[in-house]
């Protein structure tokens, strides 16, 4: 099978990412199994296992797809109707309840899904060998936080506030001390260290030392590539019970409350849960081989004529509040 994957980013990604990691794993995964691969992707991009053809925002992408292909798998809006079956994954949230995707769309979540009217998901997967290996023989110490820092709805504040309450120490990956976004915000406290975008070896050094990630988020989170990272890792997870949390955190891997008393205890006891089981859940659940499997099912589902949705996905719920509720 010839897959074309189209993506208006770069690859591959050496920082923060986390489309382009998905496209990265499941195009590797497919060519191990034999699939060609060629990626649409934007102008500076790279691959050694698959061709690469560069496409900026005033190319026509159905004048850039190989004759030979025979999916398209999009991970982003287009403008034109493509003259191949295509299959669109969807990342990200919208709260446009008019907007309406393809019939054949997938999410990367069940809730993600379900908020959409749609019961087609993909769990984005990792290739692990390509990250730094795991130390369980190391004392751990302290949280981190992974993620757009700048971002509020990933509610960095909640998580000073828990690594503050339980006198730890938090490392922050993804966010700066000096945040210009937050109204100038500068952080003074000498327990909150900043490390900026990071790549894989600086994420493994940090989370290779912590103790669990702190996530208490304040939408619902599509999917989570933090939750995941942290967990092959052995960190537990404190999280918000928003959007795929609760299908990716069970009990025996971290806790869910939207509560920061609730979150601050619960951390406090962080110590109590098995990294290695972590660990092991997050290698076996979320790989790339489980990832390009549901693929090659979807794709195999449309090239025989049938429709991955019977209805085009929409949202079916307004979210009226601009952050989902944290109670102080």
């Amino acid at each position: 099978m010839h897959v074309a994957i189209v993506y208006d980013g770069v690859i591959p990604v050496k920082k923060y990412g986390g489309t382009a990691r998905d496209i990265w794993y499941l195009g590797n995964e497919l060519h191990k199994r034999g699939h060609q691969v060629t990626y649409l992707v934007a102008p500076g991009s790279y691959c050694p296992f698959a061709e690469v053809v560069h496409v900026d925002s005033t190319d026509n992408i159905n004048e850039k797809i190989p004759e030979s292909t025979d999916i398209v798998n999009c991970h982003q809006d287009v403008n034109e109707v493509l003259n191949k079956p295509v299959l669109f994954s969807i990342h990200g949230n919208t709260n446009n309840p008019v907007k309406e995707f393809p019939l054949n769309s997938v999410f990367v979540s069940h809730n993600h899904a379900s908020r959409f009217g749609s019961d087609a998901f993909v769990y984005n997967g990792m290739d692990w060998d390509q990250y730094p290996k795991p130390d369980f023989s190391r004392k751990r110490s302290g949280y981190h936080f992974l993620g757009k820092a700048a971002w509020k709805v990933k509610n960095l504040k909640a998580a000073m506030a828990i690594a503050r309450r339980n006198n730890k120490k938090l490392e922050v990956l993804g966010g700066y001390r000096f945040n210009f976004k937050m109204g100038m915000r500068f952080t003074f406290d000498p327990r909150i260290h900043f490390h900026g975008m990071v790549g894989d070896e600086q994420k493994a050094r940090v989370m290779n030392q912590s103790e669990a990630l702190l996530f208490p988020v304040l939408w619902h989170e599509p999917m989570g590539l933090a939750v995941i990272e942290s967990l092959y890792y052995g960190c537990p997870v404190f999280a918000t019970p928003y959007g795929s949390l609760p299908e990716l955190v069970g009990q025996d891997y971290g806790f869910l409350s939207a509560s920061l008393g609730e979150l601050t205890k619960a951390a406090n006891n962080a110590g109590n849960y098995d990294a290695k089981k972590c660990h092991e859940y997050a290698r076996d659940n979320f790989n790339a081989a489980r990832m390009a499997d549901k693929y090659l099912m979807y794709f195999e589902k449309i090239l025989n004529g049938e429709n991955i949705n019977n209805e085009k996905p929409r949202l079916q719920k307004k979210q009226e509040q601009k952050y989902l509720d944290f109670y102080w």
